[in-house]
């Protein structure tokens, strides 16, 4: 299993603990991307997470991202405003363990629109 790239604060630190206990994986990377789209600094609002388990065998890929999305539900209720998901089994990783680069954000902070209008 991959190292944290950088500290994860204390949502990150919850995802990884719920993700690890529930999935067991082989390669789990939690990536904060709050610092791309309009949110005060050190927020963590929008993650990407890459899960490699050999649990998710046999499920299509929407059942693997319902179940990410499930064991983080209270976490999506509580704070985190968007979840991108990579989720593989070692052998479909094997294949291909590429992760795209998430894309800038296309919207604007509450504040950008009042100004505009």
């Amino acid at each position: 299993m991959q190292a944290a790239k950088e500290a994860l604060g204390p949502m990150g630190t919850i995802v990884r603990k719920k993700l690890m206990e529930r999935f067991t994986p082989s390669f789990l990377d939690i990536i904060n991307e709050s610092y791309m789209h309009s949110v005060p600094k050190g927020s963590e609002t929008h993650f990407k997470v890459v899960v490699i388990s050999n649990n998710f065998q046999g499920m299509s890929h929407l059942q693997k991202h319902r179940s990410v999305q499930d064991c983080l539900n209270d976490e999506m209720k509580s704070g985190i405003h968007a979840l991108s998901i990579v989720a593989k089994t070692d052998e479909e990783w094997a294949k291909n363990n590429t992760v795209q680069k998430s894309p800038s954000c296309m919207g604007g902070s509450k504040l950008d629109k009042k100004e505009s209008a």
